[in-house]
């Protein structure tokens, strides 16, 4: 055919085609044009055209389209030729479209409206505006309206261009936006000097623009504002004023952004007050400091006071920042001090010094002259005082002043060479820079020297002392004598008698005691070294001197009486007729019986008691007495044969006729039964008496007038074992109450003993009261067997032990739980096991539906679940765990839970009513507990019925529906928190009855 040479152009119009061709040879008797769209093949517009017409434009298209251009051309001839071209509309930007850092200064939000008619695609590219770098590269789906660009700088400003994609052709849209400034961190201000500050910060890359103000904060004024670009990391603000606090605020800007930053607070540093001085105030102990007040401000002036050559701080005073001086009360005397005085501002200060200054010095205090005890010497002392020394001066009224100076850490000086028994005055005075204080004056004696050749005698007297001696050489004005008693250290006597006396005479004293005199030289109030001599008064004889038998085998014991006095021992003679041999004993002063142990029995003896006193001695009269006869010894008493016997033996120890032999109940101590035995018996048995009963045996020699008991000897009868003897569990707790009948008899105790069975731990042993007839075992393991032994005991005797065998109550299961695994079946039953042991479980399923008991399982001990299988769907079941031991159990609480219902069958609908539907089913197995009927609206799934049934029911109407709609229904059975549904059912309600007919 012929060609047409169809070319097709949108001269930049979105919504128009220009189809052009060149006129066929020969011409055409006119044009045929199909417009269809190249997606759906649907033809468009179809247009005719005349034969002169080469070109026609398509207006009313939707951009961005591909569409196919058929045109059919009708040659002279009247045949026809065809030519097809496609071609795709220009598509259109898109709309609204907005850029926004939503506040963030790392991302920016792309949103528009979408361009009108169809595309292929966007395409984003987002440009750096400074650099002009090309930040983002995309292209995204035709239908995103959206795009988030993250990671940017923050601060800056980003040139965005969207561009619609359809074909080769693409239509764009430009935006600019900044995003939102960082704010510099660890914003700093410091001092530089005291007029500038340093101001830096971290950080400023993300900003435009800083701009910082600072404010004076105390005249509330603005000092400076700064404008600065991104980067600048630092700036120090000049010609400040000296200690004053500034204040720093800073702020990021970037296109329309403020965001406010840190802000910081710093002082310049203060000026060093000058000329300052220390010198004395109008009070005494007071010093006044002053200086001169430095250009700038401060917030106040720290005074510190400093003592000593090393400046050690004492006061701290704060005074006002216009002050230029202040005075110190109360210093200590002659010290030296100076001071510093420190302008404050803020954390910072500025320091000066003043030259040294003294207070007026006090005389020491404690002065104190002291002879320390020698006639020859005196110590002069006294407590420190402040300054830089002392002057001293010592004097008497026969010798004349003795001067002396020391420094300052001297606190005493002796003077030697001084005459004994004088009478001194010493005087001190302190220095301190060019001050001296008045002085400090006190007197003292030296000590004066002792007497000689002191003596003191009793010359016979039990009653008195006479004391003699010679004068001391040197002086003294008198002499003291104290008597003491030596041992007791108590003052007797104490005198003063002239320097002219040589002897005198204490009287009144207690007799056979030991006195010591001790005498000093006296001058005025020091005494001289002491003198001593001792002696006793005479002692008096003892009086009421006996001699006793203390019952006790070959004993005497003596008795007497003390004497008025002291005596420092006593000495007894004890000697017979019948032995040669004599007893010297010797004891303190302050016993007045003596043992004599050993000696021959029935024998007299004679006792002779002497009072000693230092040297001297004084007798008593002669007493006497006879020793008694030996006692039985080794006496026993042990069972006899039978309960009701005791076995009575003793060992002879020669001497003495018969015996009598004494039995008595050990509590009462009457005596029951004497029986008299001939000498050469050893051994009796004495019958009729009660068991588990505590006896008292005594046996009786006599020698001459006296007679001797044996040791008394105890022994028991042996018990009778307790009778009908029980163990039965207590049913509230893990223990044995173990019961008995009193046996015939007595007893001091039972004895009881219990050990678990099966095992090898020791036995647990306890007692109960002679009176008791039960006795409960507790902290027992739950659901052991104890082997329970008793006996009854009598001193260290006891019956034959009584055996038997008890069992404790099992622990009942925990925890027990009953659950549905997913089952219409099946159940599992689990429990915690319990302390204890037990024989077995006996587990009982009951069906709550049928109201029987389904199943009773038996398991070992150590189970602790189990698993019902085969169970009727849909029904509720209890469950109960019982620990067996033997005939005692411990049942568990119960537990109920549902199986699983079976989903209705046969479920069928139909529509009796426009506005109706009947649902019918069948009930499955055993049925369930209740069913439930669900309806939704087919077409948009919305639930327009939901009713609960009760377990007979098979059927249901649904009322209130639309007619001619289609509703999906399903029917739930239930039972408990369980249900089972059947699947979805359709059916359609009919129409308008009306209609219908």
């Amino acid at each position: 055919g012929t060609l047409l040479n169809l070319r097709v152009s949108d001269h930049s119009r979105l919504d128009s085609l220009l189809l052009s061709w060149d006129e066929p040879e020969g011409g055409a008797e006119g044009y045929s044009l199909a417009l269809s769209s190249l997606e759906s093949d649907t033809p468009l517009q179809n247009v005719s055209a005349g034969p002169n017409i080469t070109s026609f434009w398509f207006l009313g298209l939707t951009p961005g389209m591909c569409y196919e251009i058929e045109v059919t051309a009708t040659l002279a001839s009247m045949e026809t030729t065809s030519q097809t071209v496609t071609a795709q509309t220009s598509p259109s930007p898109v709309r609204n479209l907005s850029l926004s850092s939503g506040g963030s200064s790392a991302m920016l939000r792309a949103s528009w409206t979408h361009a009108q008619g169809q595309r292929d695609g966007y395409h984003l590219a987002l440009y750096h505006s400074d650099s002009q770098m090309l930040v983002r590269n995309v292209s995204i789906l035709p239908n995103a309206s959206t795009f988030l660009f993250d990671r940017l700088l923050a601060g800056s400003e980003y040139a965005l261009k969207v561009s619609t994609l359809a074909g080769s052709g693409q239509a764009s849209t430009s935006i600019h936006q900044w995003t939102a400034p960082s704010i510099p961190t660890q914003l700093r201000l410091s001092p530089g000097s005291s007029t500038s500050l340093i101001a830096s910060w971290v950080g400023a890359a993300g900003a435009a623009w800083l701009h910082f103000v600072l404010h004076n904060l105390l005249t509330q004024k603005v000092t400076t504002t700064l404008s600065a670009r991104r980067g600048l990391t630092s700036y120090t603000f000049q010609h400040l004023h000296p200690g004053t606090q500034y204040h720093l605020v800073l702020s990021a800007t970037a296109g329309p952004y403020i965001v406010p930053g840190p802000n910081a607070t710093s002082w310049t540093y203060p000026l060093s007050p000058g000329n300052v001085t220390l010198s004395s105030a109008e009070e005494q102990s007071s010093l006044q400091a002053r200086w001169s007040t430095p250009a700038g401000e401060r917030d106040f002036y720290l005074v510190t006071l400093q003592e000593g050559e090393n400046s050690a701080p004492t006061r701290n005073i704060s005074v006002d920042g216009d002050n230029s001086h202040v005075t110190f009360h109360g210093l200590s005397p002659g010290k030296q001090y100076s001071v510093q005085v420190t302008a404050v501002a803020g954390p910072y200060q500025a320091s000066a010094r003043s030259t040294a200054a003294w207070t007026q010095p006090l005389a020491p205090s404690g002065v104190s002259l002291s002879s320390r005890g020698s006639p020859y010497s005196l110590l002069a002392s006294w407590e420190e005082a402040m300054g830089e020394g002392y002057v001293l001066a010592l004097s008497s009224v026969e010798h004349p002043v003795k001067n002396s100076s020391v420094l300052t850490g001297v606190t005493n000086l002796t003077y030697e060479g001084l005459r004994p028994g004088t009478l001194y005055t010493f005087e001190v005075s302190t220095v301190a820079g060019p001050y001296t204080s008045s002085p400090r004056r006190i007197i003292n004696w030296t000590y004066p020297l002792p007497l000689e050749q002191l003596t003191l005698s009793n010359q016979g007297h039990s009653t008195s002392l006479q004391a003699s001696w010679r004068p001391a050489p040197a002086g003294s004005t008198s002499y003291t004598a104290t008597l003491w008693e030596t041992k007791s250290q108590e003052q007797v006597r104490n005198m003063t008698v002239g320097n002219n006396w040589t002897n005198v005479t204490f009287e009144d004293l207690v007799p056979g005691r030991q006195y010591t005199l001790e005498m000093a030289t006296m001058a005025g109030s020091y005494r001289s070294p002491v003198r001593s001599a001792t002696d006793w008064t005479y002692p008096l004889a003892p009086a009421g001197v006996t001699l006793t038998n203390t019952r006790r085998p070959l004993g005497l014991s003596a008795f007497w009486d003390k004497a008025a006095g002291d005596v420092d021992q006593f000495q007894l003679q004890l000697y017979s007729k019948s032995h040669p041999a004599q007893r010297n004993i010797s004891v303190g002063p302050n016993t007045h019986n003596f043992t004599f142990l050993g000696l021959s029995p029935g024998i007299q003896y004679f006792l002779k008691v002497t009072a000693l006193a230092g040297p001297y001695r004084s007798s008593s009269h002669f007493a006497t007495e006879w020793t008694y006869p030996l006692s039985l010894t080794n006496v026993s008493v042990q069972p006899g044969q039978r309960p009701q016997e005791l076995h009575v033996s003793w060992v002879e120890s020669g001497g003495g006729r018969d015996h009598l032999v004494q039995l008595s109940v050990a509590e009462s101590l009457s005596v029951i039964r004497n029986v008299s035995v001939p000498r050469g018996v050893t051994e009796l048995d004495l019958e009729g008496l009660v068991p588990g009963s505590r006896y008292r045996v005594e046996i009786i020699s006599q020698a001459g007038p006296h007679r001797t008991s044996s040791q008394t000897a105890i022994g028991y009868t042996v018990p009778l074992p307790p009778l009908a003897l029980s163990a039965s569990p207590v049913s509230t707790a893990w223990a044995l109450a173990v019961h008995w009948e009193t046996p015939p008899g007595q007893r001091d105790r039972y004895l009881l003993s219990m050990h678990e069975e099966g095992t090898s731990a020791p036995a647990r042993n306890l007692e109960a009261g002679k009176d008791s007839t039960n006795v409960t075992l507790t902290q027992l393991e739950p659901g052991t067997c104890y082997l329970v032994g008793i006996w009854a005991a009598a001193g260290p005797y006891h019956s034959l032990s009584k055996n038997i065998t008890g069992c404790t109550v099992p622990a009942a299961p925990t925890n027990l739980s009953l659950t549905n695994p997913g089952s219409s079946s099946e159940l599992y039953t689990c429990w915690n096991k319990p302390p204890g042991r037990r024989d077995h479980y006996r587990v009982t399923l009951y069906s709550l539906s049928t109201q029987s008991r389904v199943r009773v399982q038996t398991l070992s001990p150590d189970a602790q679940n189990i698993t019902w299988t085969h169970l009727e769907a849909g029904s509720r079941f209890s469950v109960q765990v019982t620990a067996v031991k033997g005939s005692l159990e411990a049942p568990s609480t119960n537990v109920t839970q549902w199986t699983y219902p079976l989903a209705p069958a046969n479920l069928t609908l139909s529509s009796p009513s426009a506005s109706a539907l009947q649902a019918s089913w069948a009930a499955t197995g055993q049925g369930a507990e209740g069913y439930v009927v669900d309806v939704y609206d087919t077409a948009s799934s919305n639930p327009v019925g939901h009713v609960v049934l009760s377990g007979d029911a098979r059927s249901h109407i649904i009322r209130n529906l639309s007619p001619g709609t289609h509703y999906n229904v399903a029917v739930r059975a239930t039972a408990g928190p369980f249900h089972t549904s059947t699947p979805n059912l359709t059916h359609c309600t009919r129409e308008y009855d009306a209609l219908l007919a």
